[in-house]
């Protein structure tokens, strides 16, 4: 049956190696049931409830990628998404996280219907390569600030906006050690370094008696406090569609970058440069945000640690099913999710953080008007606390030096229509 619906012989794998890789992609991605909840909780959402829906919208995103779109793609709640759900919608502009989810839900939505038109190649056709490289190193930024606030190594100062805090804390000491670790797990080739880093940290924490001990195993936490808690009473406002915006394009780029990344891993692009079965990677990447915002979390996005998978023979769905079992498996240990400190999940974010600034690299700096707007995405989006205030002024100020420079041609008609409605935010709301 196995391999009559995957078509294992096919794509060249056995059970055994898509079982096999299906572990290693898991064991590298595992973090998020710790992570996802350490950030959200920060909202005022119920840490278990949290849980229990990353686990479950998981779950569910592995075995719709799997069983529909036949790829080895693990799915999960996404970083950085989950950091603006918190830090920007949230505490930033003063929403509640229900109506957050509502917004989370519109974008997932938004992206169905993308999907299902056939309207997404245009819109990532119409992002300038650099802005999509500038939004993802911003992103990376804004993760290592929120990483070192923490861990208490950056705090608040009146006099310079931001100073270094207490270095000789036990939360900057075991959040730099937990760091320190995840890089050189990771630079040893320890596929669940991030994981093992996490809980070694945790672990001395509750060694020098700065968190308490709760056990590993019990029954899941019930999902009830934030199961369809969405609240869409905002969604009429400027500032909330921006939001919702926001949402769609970060997780259309990443699923995109992702989905091109594994693809072009597992030698699935074909001759004529398209990567096979994309729409059905697509909806099921956005049915995943729409059903984990019912569940109670930020948006479910492609994780490119599905490369680890696929390094080790994953080639098919049943990678990507596996995960979602294991995903299922991991409901059980919320007694250990809920002793995770925020200062052990410093290492994880930084890590991510590393990863999403690599882009820059193929940044053409010799170009300014390619380059400027880049900078000012990078800068603004730690610097406000905001992703989206950060992809606004991006825009706009690649329109505004591409027009005054004479290079107005260069401009898709896409990057001139989002500059004047982040214009009119803007015109509207002050920010």
């Amino acid at each position: 049956m196995l391999e009559k619906y995957f078509k294992l012989s096919e794509h060249g794998t056995t059970i055994k190696t898509e079982i096999l890789a299906g572990m290693t992609t898991f064991l590298t991605m595992a973090y998020i049931i710790f992570v996802n909840p350490a950030i959200l909780s920060s909202t005022g959402m119920d840490h278990g409830s949290v849980f229990v829906a990353t686990c479950l919208a998981a779950a569910i995103g592995c075995f719709i990628m799997g069983l529909y779109a036949n790829y080895p793609i693990a799915q999960a709640p996404g970083m950085g998404l989950n950091a603006f759900f918190t830090y920007t919608v949230v505490l930033g502009m003063g929403h509640t996280w229900q109506m957050a989810l509502a917004a989370v839900f519109c974008s997932g939505v938004l992206f169905i219907l993308l999907s299902l038109f056939k309207i997404r190649e245009l819109i990532i056709n119409a992002i300038p390569v650099s802005l999509r490289l500038g939004i993802s190193a911003g992103i990376g930024l804004f993760l290592a600030l929120i990483a070192l606030k923490n861990a208490g190594i950056v705090v608040g100062n009146q006099a310079t906006l931001v100073g270094v805090g207490d270095l000789t804390s036990i939360p900057a000491i075991l959040g730099a050690v937990g760091f320190i670790l995840t890089i050189v797990l990771v630079q040893r080739g320890y596929r669940a370094a991030v994981m093992i880093a996490i809980l070694a940290t945790t672990a001395l924490g509750i060694l020098v008696g700065n968190v308490e001990y709760h056990g590993v195993v019990s029954m899941p936490p019930s999902i009830e406090p934030t199961f369809l808690q969405l609240d869409f009473s905002a969604m009429t406002d400027v500032g909330m569609i921006s939001v919702v915006f926001a949402f769609l394009f970060v997780d259309l780029f990443d699923t995109a970058g992702t989905l091109v990344g594994v693809a072009n891993k597992a030698g699935f692009i074909g001759k004529d440069g398209k990567i096979p079965r994309l729409n059905k990677a697509l909806l099921s990447d956005s049915t995943a945000t729409a059903i984990g915002a019912l569940l109670g979390t930020s948006n479910t996005t492609s994780f490119v640690e599905s490369t680890a998978g696929v390094a080790v023979g994953g080639r098919t769905g049943l990678t990507a099913v596996t995960v979602g079992v294991l995903f299922l498996f991991a409901l059980f240990f919320s007694p250990l999710a809920g002793m995770i400190p925020a200062y052990a999940t410093t290492g994880a974010l930084f890590y991510v953080s590393i990863l999403m600034m690599s882009g820059l690299v193929n940044i053409k700096w010799d170009d300014l008007s390619e380059a400027a707007p880049v900078a000012v995405v990078c800068l603004l989006m730690p610097l406000t606390f905001s992703i989206a205030e950060g992809i606004a002024m991006g825009f706009v100020t690649y329109a505004a030096i591409k027009l005054l420079s004479g290079k107005a041609r260069e401009v898709h008609i896409g990057v001139w229509i989002l500059a004047a409605i982040f214009l009119l935010k803007i015109a509207l709301t002050g920010a």
